[in-house]
């Protein structure tokens, strides 16, 4: 973090945080950066081949490729369509956006279609560069802390592939999916510029990600009454899961997710310390530190919860 100071600091604002301030505010020591010249396309392509070949299938095997990510490589077209050019994908191929649950939205998209035979394997990319929406320049501390997001975002990419299977009561595969928005709070956490509202803008407060709220509050703190309604009983189960990823922006909220939704912490991994908040990225990224792990073995159930702007909610049980 103490390089994003520096960035900060070195970019001709009027306001430079005082060191260790950030680290003591989101209790992330650092951020993954992409290279200079890598696109959302590229992080996609690289997971989704190491997905592939852990899947032990080619891309000429793939019905249908979903990209899913809160950032994109153009407005137009697709970005769905340049990771299937890049990886030498011939099959239909469209985006899935919302937020940090992109991914798991995709996830249901995915599920559906296989369900109905529509497809029979569904390759998800997921390709982050967060780090376009860091704000640099900063006026003063209310701006910084309206950026504080920002500041804990990472490059990532991130892959899944669905495909059919046995659907026996010991078989891996996806046992429940639940989604629900609160769609009042849109403006909660925002990047502005770029779409129809400010099209052209080229002014920090709307082309980087900032906080709209109450700042003595967290969006974690707002959304949490609505995560239990829409969660209803399936928290029981989540909470018995052998393992449980869910969105993390900062470590505060890591802890604050566990104290609300009274998650045994012995079963999630505080994931953001290390590696920032990877955006949709984020749960995969959980599931595969978990396995590296030994903490999750096949049978188990595994938890995925995610919370994003907008403001969404999605939960799956998976057996692994």
């Amino acid at each position: 973090m103490s390089d994003i100071r520096d960035r900060i600091v070195s970019s001709g604002g009027a306001y430079a945080p005082p060191p260790g301030l950030l680290e003591d505010l989101t209790g992330v020591r650092g951020v993954h950066v992409r290279e200079e010249g890598t696109c959302a396309s590229d992080l996609a392509v690289a997971a989704s081949r190491k997905a592939l070949d852990r899947a032990g299938i080619g891309i000429d095997d793939v019905d249908l490729l979903l990209f899913a990510a809160t950032t994109q490589d153009m407005l137009e077209p697709s970005t769905s369509h340049i990771v299937a050019a890049k990886i030498g994908a011939d099959c239909p191929a469209f985006d899935v956006k919302n937020a940090c649950n992109s991914v798991l939205n995709a996830l249901e998209v995915a599920c559906s279609f296989i369900a109905t035979r529509r497809y029979r394997t569904v390759l998800i990319a997921c390709g982050e560069v967060g780090s376009l929406v860091t704000r640099w320049r900063v006026p003063d501390q209310e701006a910084l802390m309206r950026a504080m997001p920002g500041y804990t975002v990472s490059d990532a990419g991130a892959a899944m592939v669905l495909t059919t299977g046995p659907a026996g009561d010991s078989d891996p595969g996806v046992l429940t999916l639940r989604f629900a928005a609160d769609s009042t709070s849109w403006d909660a956490c925002t990047v502005a510029g770029g779409g129809a509202m400010n099209p052209h803008s080229l002014d920090d407060e709307l082309c980087t990600l900032r906080l709209n709220g109450d700042l003595l509050r967290t969006t974690a703190v707002d959304s949490l009454p609505f995560i239990l309604k829409a969660a209803g009983g399936e928290l029981e189960r989540v909470r018995t899961s052998a393992f449980i990823a869910f969105h993390q922006i900062a470590m505060p909220q890591y802890h604050e997710m566990l104290d609300k939704l009274m998650l045994p912490a012995d079963r999630c991994m505080p994931a953001v310390a290390e590696h920032g908040n990877c955006a949709a990225a984020s749960l995969p990224l959980q599931l595969v530190k978990a396995q590296a792990a030994d903490r999750i073995e096949p049978g188990d159930t595994v938890a995925m919860l995610g919370v994003a702007s907008g403001m969404s909610f999605g939960l799956a049980l998976i057996r692994w």
